[in-house]
């Protein structure tokens, strides 16, 4: 069974197993694994089985695709609170994975057992809508990446990839190439020109955007 401060911490993040019965939820306990992982662990990686579905305490994982060249595209990133639609898949359709998971952070994973998941899906239809829900979610996600990779260019994708952060932006050039499926130097190019468009600058580690509007309008154009 999970402990009280562990099972609260549960609750809080996906609230629709409060909805649960108790004997559906005394199930999830006695079927799951508290597992904690350091920053930059694979999670699960191509041709993998699930081994478990993971409810994410805290932390986050990014989801990506690697090509023949070692080049990667971040397909999504998980965070506490949300589900993983590969590994959705992976248990309904008793299927391999397709891509692979690291983790970004440190985090902390409940992991409930496969048949304890399958039991939930056909016997709690609240969990059974959070999943679903999550699906179109996650597919509305996937088709406006397969849109802005098939139809816009790389310095609008980055501009709209820096957009969608938090300002300031904490991050690396690489991590910028690793979400866009790019290369550092490639990135690195691309900034130094918003730079003289004077959009943004630029410190260790650290991106500033200046002109919101103007980078914004920039990626839509």
């Amino acid at each position: 069974m999970l402990e009280n401060a562990t099972k609260n911490r549960l609750l809080d993040c996906y609230p629709m197993l409060r909805e649960m019965t108790t004997a559906q939820f005394d199930d999830l306990q006695l079927n799951a694994n508290i597992i904690r992982l350091p920053a930059g662990t694979v999670v699960f990686d191509e041709n993998q089985r699930c081994q478990g579905y993971p409810l994410l305490l805290s932390g986050s994982i990014r989801v990506i695709k690697a090509g023949a060249n070692s080049r990667e595209l971040q397909l999504y990133r998980l965070c506490a609170g949300e589900s993983c639609i590969l590994t959705n898949s992976c248990l309904l359709g008793d299927g391999l994975y397709h891509a692979r998971g690291v983790t970004e952070q440190e985090v902390e994973i409940v992991a409930i057992q496969p048949a304890a998941y399958k039991r939930l899906i056909a016997n709690c239809e609240p969990f059974r809508n959070y999943i679903f829900g999550l699906f179109s979610e996650r597919m509305a996600e996937l088709m406006q990446l397969v849109t802005s990779v098939a139809f816009q260019k790389l310095d609008q994708r980055l501009a709209a990839l820096l957009i969608s952060k938090p300002n300031p932006i904490h991050i690396t050039h690489q991590a910028l190439a690793d979400e866009l499926g790019s290369v550092r130097e490639i990135v690195s190019r691309l900034l130094k020109y918003f730079v003289e468009q004077g959009w943004i600058s630029l410190g260790r580690e650290r991106i500033q955007i200046i002109d919101a509007l103007e980078l914004k309008n920039f990626a839509e154009r």
